[in-house]
This record gives structure tokens, C-alpha cells and sequence, in this order.
């Protein structure tokens, strides 16, 4: 079964916001920043939209062949591990480059007190769980069904948990989760782990989602039967998300219900605009095909950008403030205009410098898994 385009695109869209965002130089404007603690804003929609568009790819690869435990904990093990890899890296540079840190200070920093769940360890998660469970039930209303279920269970936690303050950012019950497991010395902050553990029954349900998604594309329905089954599912999910934040907030720190809702109806949105526009020979498609391009090794792009990102603000001297990703700020759209146009741009002229090696491997055939 040859590639499904507009799939591509979405985890290429998805992808693009993650490369643009990634490492803002200095403040951008606050509609491209990820809100405190509750609201949303364009980059909180790539998180989901990427865990959505793994399920789908899932369910795709699940209609041709099986898969086997063994290979998703193979997967979800190597994801994991390389999310690792990406949270101790800045310390290991720091040992190598910056005089004053230690290999005792590595340890401490990288393994007593590492993180020891990220954005890489939440999507390996969200997708065993999601597949295992899509594997269990196989039908589609089962799978709507465990969907719906995780999302209840998900937010009843927070109001039994706290019923007077469910959401208090210092009070709830994700953080108690993480302050249980990893633990208080192995999350991101004191407070709370935006990519906490509670948070993967709300994340396992927007893979379902995707796999629902996925399950239409490979079915025998005409594309525009799809589109219609697609912006159906949008209708339904963002009504129920916007009823929803009537009494939990849409919080991407929290992974909430709305949250997850709201994401799987832009995404059942947006792939259904995508199948419109790019799934046939149409004028716009060329203006698609950086995202095509990119969605192809969406992880591989963003487990690179976050390689070498960490790379360049450490390097030359192991300090976060003359590094070289800063110093070439610093010294082109700093200041040009207002801080926030010169930082937006330079994240943005930082994204567009993948895509002559994203359209290599897509002209090459080039699939680097992760």
C-alpha cells in the first residue's frame, strides 16, 4: 500500500510547528508561545496532532500486516531510550565543554535528578498503550468506546482528586502522580511534568483517535465519503471539547479532556482538508510538499532539531549564552523591527533549513524509524 499523502502532510505540519518552536532565541509573540498553564495556541496543537497521526499510521500498517508485542515493545523501548539520550545530552555537554562541571556533576544532574519522562518518552507511551488497546478491541465502536473511557476516567481524576480546585497548578492530581512516579527529583519542574504520567490516559485517547482516522483511510469508502466521515468526527469532537471546558480547562500541561477533544477535531479537520486539497494532482499541491516532505521522518526531524540545537547553545564554550545558536542571533534578526518579529524570524528562517535535507530523503526514498 503506497504512502497516504495528506497523512504525510499532517505529521509534516505537525512537525514544522515543533522545528519552529523548539528553540526560540528570545520572546516571540505570545500567540506562538505555549500558554502558562491553561488556553490554547498554535504550538499546542503539534503534540497532539502528532500522537493523532501515529495512530493513524498504525492503523494503516495494522491492515496490512500484524504486530506483534514484541515489536511494539521493541518500538516503544528505542523511543524511550532516545528520549533519554536527549534529556541527559545538554549535562554530558556541559561535562565536556564547560570547566566548571563535573563528572560528579553529570550525575547528579543527568541520572539522580534526570528527567525521566519527555516528549519523546510521552509519545512511546501513548502509542503502546493506544496500540495494544486498538489491538484488543479491534472494532471501531470498541476503540470510540476506550477512547471515551480514558477521557472520563481522565478527568474524574482531577475532581475527585481536588474537588474544590481540580486544576490548581499546585494542587492536582497529575502532579501527585508524578511526585509518586518518577518522583519529585526525576520531573521537569517542582510543580509538575508537562509530560507527567497521569497525562497519558487523556494522550492514549488521541492516538485512538488517530487510529480511528486511519481505519476510514484504508476502508473501501470513496475519498469523498472520508472528507464527509472526517468533518463529521471534527463537528462532534470540538462541540464536545468546547462543552467540556465548561468545567475542566484546556491545559496541554495537563494533557485535559477539552485539550485532547479540541486537538482530535482540528486534526479530523485538517487531514480532511488536506485529502481535498493534496491527495490529488491539484495547483496547491506543490505548496504542500515541504510538509509532505517533512512527514515522512517527522521523529528523525525532531529528535535531530533537538540534537542540534542543544549542540549549538552550548558549543563553543559550554555556557547557554555564547553559544553558537545565540551568537548567530544575535548578530542577524536581533532586534529587527521589534524583539519579538526578529526572534520569530529567526525561528523561522531555523525551520526552513531543514527542508533541502527533508526533500533529500523524500526524493531518495529515505524512511529513518524512530
Amino acid at each position: 500500500m503506497k504512502r497516504i499523502y495528506s497523512l504525510d502532510v499532517l505529521r509534516g505540519v505537525a512537525i514544522s510547528i515543533m522545528l519552529f518552536l523548539d528553540g526560540p532565541p528570545d520572546k516571540i509573540y505570545s500567540i506562538l508561545e505555549h500558554p502558562q498553564w491553561a488556553g490554547l495556541t498554535i504550538p499546542d496543537i503539534a503534540l497532539p496532532m502528532f500522537a493523532f497521526a501515529m495512530g493513524a499510521g498504525a492503523a494503516i500498517s495494522m491492515s496490512k500486516r500484524d504486530f506483534p508485542t514484541k515489536k511494539i515493545l521493541k518500538r516503544t523501548a528505542f523511543m524511550f531510550i532516545i528520549g533519554m539520550l536527549l534529556e541527559m545530552q545538554p549535562f554530558l555537554f556541559l561535562w565536556i565543554f564547560a570547566d566548571d562541571f563535573t563528572a560528579a556533576n553529570f550525575f547528579e544532574r543527568a541520572i539522580i535528578h534526570g528527567r525521566l519522562f519527555g516528549i519523546i518518552q510521552r509519545l512511546a507511551v501513548t502509542y503502546a498503550l493506544g496500540i495494544f488497546i486498538a489491538r484488543a478491541f479491534k472494532d471501531t465502536r470498541k476503540i470510540l468506546i476506550a477512547a471515551v473511557v480514558l477521557l472520563i476516567v481522565s478527568s474524574a481524576g482531577y475532581h475527585i482528586y481536588a474537588p474544590d480546585n481540580p486544576f490548581d497548578e499546585a494542587h492536582n492530581i497529575s502532579q501527585a502522580v508524578d511526585y509518586i512516579f518518577p518522583g519529585v527529583n526525576h520531573i521537569y519542574r517542582p510543580t509538575h511534568d508537562p509530560e507527567g504520567l497521569y497525562g497519558c490516559l487523556a494522550g492514549t485517547a488521541s492516538v485512538l483517535f488517530g487510529f480511528l482516522a486511519g481505519k476510514i483511510l484504508v476502508d473501501n469508502s470513496t475519498p469523498r465519503e472520508k472528507i464527509f466521515l472526517f468533518c463529521k468526527a471534527a463537528v462532534i469532537l470540538l462541540i464536545a471539547g468546547g462543552i467540556w471546558s465548561l468545567t475542566d480547562i484546556i491545559s496541554k500541561k495537563l494533557w485535559t479532556t477539552p485539550y485532547a477533544l479540541i486537538n482530535a477535531g482540528i486534526d479530523f479537520l485538517l487531514l480532511a482538508l488536506f485529502m481535498k486539497l493534496f491527495d490529488e494532482e491539484t495547483p496547491l499541491k506543490k505548496f504542500s510538499q515541504p510538509f509532505g516532505a517533512l512527514g515522512i521522518n517527522p521523529l528523525f526531524f525532531f529528535v535531530a532539531n533537538n540534537a542540534l540545537l542543544t549542540t549549538l547553545y552550548i558549543i563553543p564554550d559550554g555556557t547557554i549564552y555564547n553559544g553558537v545558536y545565540l551568537q548567530l542571533y544575535l548578530h542577524t534578526t536581533q532586534g529587527l523591527i521589534s524583539t519579538e518579529f526578529g526572534a520569530t524570524l529567526f525561528c523561522m528562517i531555523w525551520a526552513l533549513l531543514w527542508l533541502p535535507l527533508a526533500e533529500f530523503f523524500c526524493k531518495r526514498g529515505i524512511i529513518i524509524k524512530i
